[in-house]
């Protein structure tokens, strides 16, 4: 189901897509159970129940926060890892109780050290800043994209920045705090071999 106006995100880059409830005037409710991207760059949400909703009708779409912001500080700790981390990532993905970044990588790393410079990026209280680049501007700086198994979209004329300055700078359309001291501590609580040239990484909200 489509509405004219949307603020949940819809699942893609590793990261869930939001849940939360439609509020009639009625005062009844439905579930949102899912947001996906649908065609021609429409917002799919997935309804539970959606029997009797009308074209037109007006509702309020009220998004689940506690998971949404989970989801926020979680991505923006991967940026921190991604940083800490300085190899190519092959692979990640984002919930509200634990998230990884594959690496591809030979060495092995020490929990206890990433740990503590994550967490002293956390506590730097670095901005977090979103801005527009061109397909061609980034043609240019082939070395800001670092996930090495999905490249940005190409059918798109610009793409949305995720930059922490001095930290790390990407291409990035997912869902972020607005500076790093909203994370939290953060705890990497495994990692992982996965292949001769992967070492996967959990991180948690500690």
């Amino acid at each position: 189901m489509t509405f004219d106006q949307t603020v949940f995100y819809p699942r893609g880059g590793g990261q869930p897509g939001d849940t939360g409830t439609i509020a009639r005037s009625d005062e009844s409710s439905l579930g949102i159970l899912d947001t996906v991207h649908g065609g021609n760059g429409e917002v799919l949400h997935v309804i539970s129940g959606a029997e009797g909703l009308c074209i037109g009708e007006e509702v309020e779409l009220c998004l689940d926060w506690k998971r949404r912001y989970a989801h926020m500080r979680m991505h923006t700790a991967l940026h921190l890892l991604g940083a800490v981390v300085p190899f190519g990532v092959t692979g990640g993905n984002i919930s509200a109780a634990r998230s990884r970044l594959d690496f591809d990588m030979q060495e092995s790393l020490d929990k206890d050290q990433v740990t503590s410079l994550l967490n002293a990026l956390v506590s730097a209280d670095h901005p977090v800043i979103s801005r527009w680049i061109t397909q061609a501007e980034l043609a240019a700086r082939p070395e800001l994209v670092r996930t090495m198994s999905v490249r940005p979209p190409q059918q798109v004329e610009r793409l949305r920045l995720l930059e922490i300055p001095g930290v790390d700078l990407q291409p990035c359309g997912g869902t972020h705090v607005s500076r790093t001291s909203e994370i939290g501590c953060l705890k990497v609580s495994k990692v992982e071999k996965k292949g001769r040239r992967n070492r996967r990484v959990h991180i948690t909200l500690d």
